[in-house]
């Protein structure tokens, strides 16, 4: 019998699911789905979850169980992060899901979550003996990793994640220049820590863990005309110029302009402002000429994790 397992990474934006099986070096997925539940919508900076966002989460629990009875897993992991972390009503969410789906919920720190992304993009093969600063935007916070194939320099994740930002800064559109110099002042602010920590350090390349960088791949391919799919890829390498003006049109974009684009996923069409705006602070400040993508995120460290 196959070691069968499920992963679902349960985000503040979106709820993944992955069964797999085989070994921790060359996984075969089984099984992949996504859906974009929106925890966060309309209470991320309040601390709540809202009844109808509560509701869509629980359904997609519900139907990630049937996925999981189809394919006879033997272990399942169900990992929250930022939205259920902070939330005033987070315990209720996990409560009902065991209630109605048998799904034990485990709620992960910042520290954690920033652990499984590494050894996710490990995993996918980004990394060499070179310092890396690994980067995830989420919903609901944000993690930095510095390290190599070697191993963790340094970690930590922050409570600022894309959905918080635009909540914060994102209230007209397109995005007034006066919210874009704000959001960077409070970056210059909140990460304080991240800059502290990198004054030890030397940077060769930035790694976008999936999420964000994955849309800007696909803008940047597709408006090339080039069939492009992140589900076949583990990794990709950015020319910083294409990179550097995708982001810039991003974000001088209006929503209708986004909504428009194929190669952006409804969930992001609107995140993905403060995404870009935040990406280019990062690569201004140290100074970064050079920028991958890893397609693998938390999900794929914690299938390593369990398969290894």
């Amino acid at each position: 019998m196959k070691n069968t397992i499920a992963v679902m990474d349960l985000g503040t934006n979106t709820f993944h699911l992955l069964i797999a099986a085989g070994s921790a070096i060359e996984p075969e997925i089984l099984f992949k789905t996504t859906d974009p539940v929106k925890l966060g919508e309309g209470g991320i900076n309040k601390g709540i979850i809202q009844q109808v966002a509560f509701e869509r989460g629980v359904r997609a629990m519900q139907q990630f169980h049937e996925q999981i009875l189809k394919f006879d897993v033997q272990k399942t992991r169900a990992i929250a992060t930022s939205a259920l972390r902070s939330a005033s009503n987070g315990q209720d969410f996990i409560d009902e899901v065991k209630a109605k789906t048998g799904i034990d919920i485990e709620t992960i720190n910042g520290d954690e979550e920033a652990g499984f992304i590494y050894k996710g993009v490990k995993a996918g093969g980004c990394l060499n003996d070179k310092n890396a600063l690994i980067m995830d935007i989420g919903g609901g916070s944000i993690e930095f990793i510095l390290g190599s194939e070697n191993g963790i320099l340094w970690k930590q994740s922050f409570e600022i994640g894309a959905a918080r930002l635009m909540d914060k800064f994102h209230q007209i559109d397109p995005i007034t220049p006066e919210a874009i110099n704000e959001l960077k002042a409070y970056l210059e602010n909140k990460l304080a820590d991240l800059f502290n920590a990198m004054k030890s350090y030397r940077i060769d390349y930035l790694i976008g863990s999936s999420g964000a960088f994955d849309t800007f791949a696909e803008v940047i391919e597709g408006d090339k005309g080039n069939p492009f799919d992140v589900k076949k890829i583990k990794k990709y390498t950015f020319n910083i110029d294409e990179l550097i003006s995708t982001t810039d049109h991003l974000i001088i974009s209006s929503h209708n302009q986004r909504a428009s684009n194929k190669n952006i996923v409804p969930i992001r069409v609107d995140m993905i402002v403060v995404s870009s705006i935040t990406t280019r602070f990062i690569m201004q400040k140290f100074n970064i000429s050079r920028v991958m993508l890893s397609t693998n995120s938390l999900k794929e460290g914690v299938v390593a994790d369990m398969l290894g």
